[in-house]
């Protein structure tokens, strides 16, 4: 920040809910930066900024019932990243063409294609690449493990049990065939969200003191299991921690 004069008091980047503190920033040389002084307003703009600005740097591949996809989703509005958005069909042939296990040979959505062509898929990557450099992925050491932490819970102890009983429930309909199946999932996802609960009896946030993506990861199959048979109402830390993710001014609903 050597260009700045001795007189800085104050340096912020602007997006679309207005002014937040410089300090979420560590790479300020992508943003746009608004750098107040005393008895005078300079602001300097990034040629990378302006061309954001008109076309957007990302193109995800995604379906907008999956929690996996939301995750994107809501972080890129926490962040106020814009991307070209290509649904893909899930329930048919859209994840198993050639085109696109060209993109992700796993066949499952998110894929988020970079400006240069790379692709990048696994939910949980795509989130901690967006994140770098923002205090939803701190840089110290401890709290960084704690975010892998619960995004490894996330996919090994929660989503497989919480998702997978909503799949059954909302995208097949609930067919007979399936109900032990469903069933069996009641166990490992009162599990998973007492762990929550526990946790956050003592915590306002899975990690720290403010959200992170260990926030927006988890609150993506959380809030919606109900719809998989998971009733919330005895788990009122995780209610309210729920409530605390929607107050942000950076959220936006899954669908």
């Amino acid at each position: 920040m050597d260009q700045f004069p001795a007189n800085l008091r104050e340096v912020f980047f602007w997006n679309n809910a207005g002014l937040t503190p410089a300090k979420r920033l560590k790479n300020v040389s992508r943003r746009l930066l608004i750098a107040c002084f005393v008895g005078e307003l300079r602001v300097g703009i990034s040629s990378t900024i302006l061309a954001s600005r008109s076309k957007p740097v990302y193109k995800v591949y995604a379906n907008a019932e999956s929690g996996n996809c939301y995750k994107i989703k809501l972080l890129m509005h926490h962040l106020n990243i814009d991307a070209q958005w290509e649904h893909v069909n899930i329930l048919g042939a859209g994840t198993h063409s050639d085109e696109f296990l060209a993109m992700n040979p796993n066949g499952k959505v998110p894929v988020m294609v970079l400006a240069d062509g790379t692709c990048l898929w696994e939910s949980n990557a795509i989130m901690n690449y967006l994140a770098e450099g923002t205090d939803y992925l701190p840089d110290d050491r401890l709290l960084r493990a704690q975010i892998l932490q619960w995004q490894f819970f996330e996919q090994y102890s929660h989503e497989p049990y919480i998702a997978s009983a909503r799949f059954i429930v909302r995208q097949l309909g609930r067919p007979k065939q399936h109900e032990a199946t469903l069933q069996s999932k009641k166990v490992g996802g009162y599990k998973a969200l007492q762990v929550m609960e526990t946790h956050l009896e003592h915590h306002d946030w899975l990690v720290g003191d403010s959200i992170t993506i260990a926030d927006i990861c988890l609150y993506a199959y959380t809030h919606i299991a109900p719809e998989g048979g998971f009733g919330l109402t005895d788990f009122p830390c995780i209610m309210a921690w729920l409530e605390r993710v929607r107050s942000h001014p950076g959220h936006v609903k899954m669908r």
